[in-house]
This record gives C-alpha cells, sequence and structure tokens, in this order.
C-alpha cells in the first residue's frame, strides 16, 4: 500500500477561458481570467495510482462598454471533478497526473439580476508537489487542459444557446497535507 494513504491538497487557483464558440461560432474577446480557490481529496490505492475529487470556486468582474452603456458582470465559476490519478515517487519529488471529469456552475449577476448554468467539465494535466516533511508538501504547480460544455437553457422566454470552451487553462499552487 501507499505510504500516504489520504492526501488533502487546499491553495490558490487561476482559470484561464479561451474564446467561446456559440452554436459553432466563436465570439471575439471572449476570454476571462479568474482568481479564486481548489482543494482537492485523493485516496492513493497504491504507490503510483489513485482517486482523486477536486472541487473550485473562481471568480472574476467583467466590465464592459456597449453603445455607450456601461456593464459590470460578476461571474462565479465552480467545479467538482472526479478521476484517476497517477504519481512517480522520486527522493522529495512526487510529480503525477489525472484525468478528472464532473460537472460545472457557472453563476452570473448584474444590477441585482442573477443567472446560473450547470455543465460538464473535464481537466487534464499533472503537477509536481514537493515534500517538507512526513506529513506536509508544497504543490508547486498543477497546470490543466480543461473542457466544459453547457446546453441550451430558457430563461423568462429567452432561449441561451449551447456553449463550450475547449481552450481553457487551470494552474493551482498551495499545501499538501498527507496522512
Amino acid at each position: 500500500m501507499a505510504q500516504d494513504k489520504v492526501e488533502v491538497f487546499g491553495g490558490y487557483q487561476y482559470l484561464h477561458t479561451g474564446t467561446i464558440t456559440i452554436d459553432g461560432q466563436s465570439e471575439p474577446n471572449s476570454s476571462q481570467g479568474f482568481n479564486g480557490w481548489d482543494a482537492s481529496l485523493r485516496g492513493n490505492l497504491s504507490k503510483y495510482l489513485g482517486v482523486e475529487g477536486d472541487f473550485g470556486g473562481t471568480y472574476a468582474t467583467i466590465n464592459s462598454n456597449v453603445e455607450g452603456f456601461s456593464t459590470s458582470v460578476s461571474d462565479h465559476v465552480y467545479t467538482y471533478t472526479g478521476g484517476p490519478v497517477v504519481s512517480a515517487h522520486m527522493g522529495l519529488i512526487k510529480p503525477f497526473a489525472h484525468a478528472l471529469f464532473g460537472g460545472i456552475r457557472l453563476s452570473e449577476s448584474e444590477s441585482g439580476v442573477s443567472i446560473s448554468q450547470n455543465g460538464f467539465t473535464m481537466m487534464i494535466g499533472g503537477g509536481v508537489d514537493a515534500k517538507i516533511n512526513k506529513m506536509f508538501a508544497v504543490r508547486l504547480i498543477d497546470a490543466d487542459w480543461v473542457y466544459y460544455h453547457f446546453g441550451s437553457k430558457t430563461v423568462a422566454d429567452v432561449t441561451i444557446p449551447s456553449f463550450s470552451q475547449s481552450n481553457n487553462v487551470r494552474i493551482t499552487t498551495g499545501i499538501v497535507v498527507r496522512f
């Protein structure tokens, strides 16, 4: 069995979303950077294989000026994913790779009006942890390619078309506690 059976991670997350595609058409100037938090729980089944659950939240305020009318929209993106992780032990360094699948929730609000939508997401990537002592490590970096898709939705007789993005990146860093 693995020396560290359970690992708990908590730290900072940066999410950069690329250009949005709506019904097959790319929307110009739709990429955005988000800052937030990330937490994960990993159960190591063996020295090299484990299962991970990952939860994150990122936030941004998007300001725009259309035809002389300024708006400020508050965006929140939450993800909840899980999947397999493989890792290697190289002295004090532990590189890993994972494939996580699950859900995403996008919430937007402006002038007291809020709308939320749930979709599918997957994150594929990996990172490196550096051991501090038997119980603690620092996640130097975790870099993931992120895909998400939202189906169409009707709100107050207005149809929001389906949309997706596949050119996104998520970077996390923080502290790992091992048990």
